[in-house]
């Protein structure tokens, strides 16, 4: 796996259990949000 497939596997990984954990629509969005902040950070 390369560093960059690795690194979006965990990211999505994170946002799966974070969005899970959410019990509003408001609160998935900004796990998403965040999720996509540090693909970005990463890439």
């Amino acid at each position: 796996m390369t560093n960059r497939t690795l690194i979006t596997a965990l990211a999505l990984s994170a946002a799966a259990l974070a969005t899970a954990a959410c019990n509003t629509v408001e609160g998935a969005g900004e796990a998403l949000q965040s999720a996509s902040r540090e693909v970005e950070k990463e890439i």
